[in-house]
């Protein structure tokens, strides 16, 4: 289980939304993992991504465009 979200964590997460085209500016990364993890808009405009500390990261990366777009409403 995961307990802390450190740089080896969130760098995997930029490189999924580097990939998306989202800017980093616009992420925010709790440093504390969610039980379950999720993806929200914040009033701000910006995406809030909380690792989900449960789930393998790397498999739970591979669904993280999907909750992304889920979140922002983007097809």
């Amino acid at each position: 289980m995961l307990e802390a979200v450190t740089m080896k964590e969130i760098e995997k997460i930029f490189a999924v939304t580097d990939a998306l085209g989202i800017h980093r500016e616009a992420l925010v990364i709790p440093l504390g993992p969610g039980d379950p993890g999720r993806v929200r808009k914040l009033p701000s405009g910006k995406i809030e991504i909380t690792v989900d500390a449960r789930a393998p990261l790397d498999q739970w990366l591979k669904g993280l465009p999907e909750l992304i777009r889920r979140a922002t409403g983007a097809a």
